[in-house]
Parts: C-alpha cells; sequence; structure tokens
C-alpha cells in the first residue's frame, strides 16, 4: 500500500511533532509556505514552495501530489487555504470552507456572534480610516483595535480616546494581509484571560483543556500571551457555559471532527465571551505540552483525523499535575547569547525546553508570537506556586542578549 500523502502548511518549529506523529503511521509528509528556510522542512518528505494564503496555489499543488489529507497546524494564516484544499478534494477537516471563512475574520466572526445570540462586545469592521473615524459615537470607550486577519496579537492596539485611533488602524493595517481591521469595545476581564485546545469528534465537544493566560506588561506588545497554565481555576459554571457556548457554535456552524484552538473571557460584568474560535492547534506549543499534561495525545488524534483514521478514545483530559508554558521573549531587539535557567528552577520544574534561535542570531522585541524565542514547559505541584512562578519568572529564567 502506497504511503499516505499528508500537507502541513507551514514551516514554523511547532508543525515538527506533527511531522514525527504523520511518520509514525507511514506518511509521506508534504511541507508548504514561501520560506525554504524555515525549521520544520528540515523534518518534511517535501518541501513545496507556496504562499499559503493563496487557497487556488495550494489547492493546485494539493491536487498535483494527490494528497489523502492537509492541515494548518497551529499556523493561523494557512487555516481558509486548508479548509477550501480539504472541501474541494473530499478531505477530512474540522468544519466547512464556509465555516472557516467566518471563523477566521474577526469582523465577520462577531457579526456572527451578534446574530446568534452570544455574548459580544460591540464591534464593526472597517477598510478605511474615513469610515472608522466617523463611527467613534457607536463605542465605549476604550476600545481594542486589530487586524481581522492576523494571529498571535499582531497589530493589536488598546485606544483610550478618538484623537489615537489613526496610530492605531495604522498599525493594524500593516499586519492584515486584507488591508481590514475591526474595532471593538474593549472588555475589562475577571481574573485571567482563558483559552481551551478543544477536539469535537462528529460535531460532539469531547474534550477542553482549559487553560489561564499570562501577558507580560513590560512587553512591546502586551496583548500577546507570554504563558498558559493548566487546569484553568476559572469556576466550574463559568467553565460550563463557555462549554455550552462552544457546542452551540459547532451546531449552528456544523463542525466535525478535529481541533479547534479557544480564546475566552470573563469579564466584570459576570458573563463570558467567546473571543477566539480556530479550527486548528494552538499556538505556543500547547497541543505539545499537552501531551505531558494529560492522558489525551491530542496531536496523535489530529493527524489520525487528517489522514483519515479514527481519532480513538477522546474525553476531558485528567491532568497529571499543574503545567505551564513559559513563551521566552526579549524585551528588546539585540544578538541573543543565551538562556539563563536557575538550576533549582530547572531541577524542579522543568520538562521540556524548545529554542527556536541559535547562537548569535537577532532576536527582536516581543511585538508578537512570531517574536518569540521559545518555550518551556514547566510542571508545579499546586496551582498557587504555579502562579507565584509564573508571575516571577524573570527571578528564575533570563534571555541573555550580547
Amino acid at each position: 500500500m502506497a504511503a499516505k500523502k499528508l500537507m502541513l502548511l507551514g514551516g514554523i518549529s511547532y508543525l515538527i511533532p506533527a511531522i514525527e506523529a504523520a511518520h509514525r503511521y507511514g506518511c509521506h509528509v508534504i511541507t508548504a509556505d514561501y520560506l525554504p528556510d524555515n525549521i520544520a522542512h528540515h523534518y518534511s518528505d517535501e518541501y513545496v514552495n507556496v504562499s499559503i494564503i493563496n487557497s487556488e496555489a495550494v489547492l493546485h499543488a494539493a491536487q498535483e501530489r494527490q494528497i489523502d489529507g492537509i492541515l494548518s497546524f497551529a499556523v493561523d494564516p494557512g487555516v481558509v487555504s486548508a479548509a477550501y484544499v480539504a472541501e474541494k478534494m473530499g478531505l477530512p477537516f474540522q468544519c466547512s470552507y464556509e465555516a472557516a471563512c467566518i471563523l477566521q475574520d474577526k469582523a465577520r466572526f462577531r457579526q456572527f456572534l451578534t446574530a446568534n445570540g452570544f455574548n459580544v462586545p460591540m464591534a464593526k469592521g472597517y477598510s478605511s480610516h474615513e469610515d472608522a473615524l466617523s463611527d467613534t459615537n457607536l463605542f465605549h470607550w476604550p476600545v481594542i483595535v486589530k487586524p481581522v486577519d492576523s494571529a498571535g496579537s499582531k497589530g493589536v492596539s488598546r485606544v483610550d480616546t478618538p484623537t489615537q485611533l489613526p496610530i492605531a488602524i495604522d498599525h493594524a493595517l500593516t499586519a492584515s494581509p486584507s488591508k481590514r481591521f475591526i474595532i471593538e469595545d474593549f472588555l475589562e476581564k475577571d481574573g485571567l484571560s482563558c483559552g481551551s485546545e478543544s477536539f469535537f469528534v462528529g460535531g460532539k465537544l469531547l474534550y477542553n483543556a482549559f487553560y489561564d493566560q499570562f501577558f507580560d506588561n513590560e512587553a512591546v506588545n502586551p496583548y500577546t500571551p507570554s504563558g498558559e497554565c493548566w487546569p484553568s481555576d476559572k469556576a466550574q459554571c463559568h467553565q460550563e457555559e463557555i462549554r455550552s457556548e462552544l457546542q452551540r457554535l459547532g451546531n449552528l456552524l456544523q463542525f466535525d471532527t478535529g481541533l479547534f484552538n479557544i480564546e475566552w473571557r470573563l469579564c466584570t460584568d459576570g458573563r463570558v465571551y467567546l473571543m477566539e474560535v480556530s479550527p486548528r492547534a494552538g499556538g505556543n506549543s500547547l497541543a505539545e505540552l499537552l501531551c505531558h499534561a494529560a492522558d489525551i495525545d491530542l496531536i496523535d488524534a489530529e493527524v489520525r483525523k487528517a489522514i483519515g483514521l479514527p481519532v480513538g478514545d477522546i474525553h476531558e483530559p485528567h491532568y497529571h499535575g499543574y503545567f505551564s508554558i513559559l513563551v521566552l521573549h526579549s524585551e528588546r531587539t539585540g544578538i541573543f547569547d543565551r538562556l539563563w535557567i536557575d538550576n533549582d528552577f530547572a531541577r524542579l520544574h522543568l520538562v521540556k525546553c524548545n529554542i527556536n534561535v541559535g547562537f548569535g542570531q537577532e532576536v527582536h522585541a516581543f511585538t508578537g508570537a512570531n517574536t518569540s524565542i521559545g518555550t518551556l514547559f514547566l510542571r508545579f505541584s499546586s496551582h498557587d506556586e504555579m502562579v507565584s512562578m509564573m508571575e516571577n519568572y524573570r527571578q528564575y529564567v533570563k534571555i541573555i542578549l550580547k
């Protein structure tokens, strides 16, 4: 029997565990993007030079190679193309192409949530400064301005007064492939922001690894997550509510089988809000960490889904302890020298270290997830210990620049 061909869109390090999982099933793995030097291409069996936001070009490459499955694993820009190819070629995917287009466009997603009675902030999408500046009375200031079609918190700004809006719009447009942006009321959160790696099987939501997010207020972009921790300490009533709303969303958009990355928030008004839902694994190696932290191998299940195999037993995760991801980053641009980790901290808590840069390479200030240096997987004996360490990590972990 010929090996199944799995196409992975993108080439960043987050793909490597998915490539390794596919190889365990004897797959021929094809990675595709426009950057031939990306690290994942060194692990795949074949590389295709194509822009992953060009759906027709990706479809042509996929048809030419007669692929059996496609994923945009932890790579947000390729999700729409992956859904398009899957639909055109009759391949497994989490949702339809139309559903993916709604989920991946922040303005369309907010419109869909509003039309279907979900909790949602006042929000509107724009393509011009003039239209946005004429609508300032629609919003309850402060607001958030962001691209409709970028991930990793690139191009995001908080704006306190209308006079600051033009600069924020320019910033958002620099990170938007479609040159469109959204303005929405700033939601004051109650405690930490939240997320989940969630897995649907045949349209049923069976797995939710709810986590809490940390942000670095000293970073250039304080809206880029600098860490995540499991399990979330949000009250079960709020977790059940967001689980119910996520299932309702899945019913409306006819989700099928596969992994979704979710961002949600409990706000000071006492309501929970679905902020982002994307048919892919989350960034920052979330799915990989969960393979250590809980009893389900999400990466294996997602690869099996993509190549048409049963995904196995999927249920709510049972954790082996308290786990977190620390996103390694720099407050300034410079030349990477080394990572320093306190010996006792490493001995007691370090599970795995992923570094994406080498000695002597330039690193950039933390403006978005694409400027991270790597991740640490950490384990703790209690939730309080975990939160304390994450809030004071600079005592134990330092990025040394030349």
